[in-house]
């Protein structure tokens, strides 16, 4: 059925900024429920407390609900089966109603099988079985280690395959598209937070055919250079300091810092000089 034979009514029930991990069939089930019809799963034994929502009520109050959640009906009302925090975050925020999909016990085992079932395909890319362990999650609020027990594999290998959801848009879709290769993308990930080095290193790969190796290569090269870069920035603060340090006890002054914070080390001579620095610091 066509989204516009559906009435001009339809529109309104579904947010148009709908996440897109939705699949397409999906948005046309989308319905809004009254939050007082819809229970929380007691199979789920995590709560958190209202003041561990404060960011989500927030962006809920500004932008609504972009997410539908996932319920089944159960003695009259509805069951949470994904999303219990989007829900208590519109509750929270004085929202009457919220968007849901309404499936049957039947389909959500089916879906799920066929999800376990789609992972486990050989002709499947990484990033493709990195989205069906994604849905998994959201549809069935499984964690990790819970999919990997499901799937007889190691929950580090799907954490480390969930991980290429992270991936910036561009090189995500270079990735589907079979422009660059897993280990590649795994290159790009380790600069998450170098932005910039990120968009570099994907050019370099694009362009110049750049190999895993040299991608990793760059990788190391770019760290150490914002390692030197944020070393540099230290020194440039402490160093003012020292200075004063030096001035006021009339000796040699080093600042080190370390994992765990810092050290002051204050050189001096002999004894006679470690009890007027110590006079000068009153101790």
């Amino acid at each position: 059925m066509s989204r516009q034979a559906l009435g001009r009514g339809f529109d309104t029930l579904i947010p148009k900024e709908i996440d897109d991990s939705i699949l397409e069939e999906d948005k046309h089930r989308v319905q809004k429920l009254l939050i007082a019809d819809i229970v929380p799963n007691p199979a789920q034994p995590r709560r958190e407390a209202e003041n561990d929502l404060v960011e989500l009520i927030a962006s809920v109050k500004r932008h609504g609900i972009l997410q539908p959640i996932i319920v089944i009906r159960h003695d009259g009302k509805y069951r949470i089966v994904a999303g219990e925090r989007r829900w208590r975050a519109a509750k929270a925020a004085g929202h009457k109603n919220i968007p849901a999909i309404v499936r049957s016990l039947e389909e959500l085992e089916q879906l799920e099988f066929s999800l376990i079932e789609n992972i486990q395909r050989i002709d499947l890319s990484p990033l493709e079985q990195a989205l069906a362990v994604s849905k998994l999650q959201q549809q069935f609020s499984l964690k990790l280690d819970e999919i990997a027990q499901k799937l007889g594999k190691a929950p580090s290998t799907l954490s480390n395959l969930t991980r290429l959801l992270e991936l910036p848009e561009a090189a995500m879709t270079a990735l589907r598209k079979g422009k660059i290769s897993e280990g590649h993308a795994r290159a790009i990930l380790a600069l998450n937070r170098l932005q910039e080095k990120q968009s570099e290193l994907l050019h370099c790969i694009l362009n110049n055919g750049w190999t895993v190796r040299q991608a990793e290569q760059f990788v190391v090269a770019a760290k150490r250079g914002a390692d030197l870069a944020q070393a540099k920035a230290k020194t440039a603060q402490i160093s003012p300091l020292t200075k004063k340090l030096e001035a006021k006890l009339k000796t040699a002054v080093r600042i080190k810092h370390t994992a765990k914070g810092g050290q002051l080390i204050i050189q001096f001579k002999d004894d006679n000089e470690l009890a007027q620095i110590a006079k000068k610091i009153g101790a």
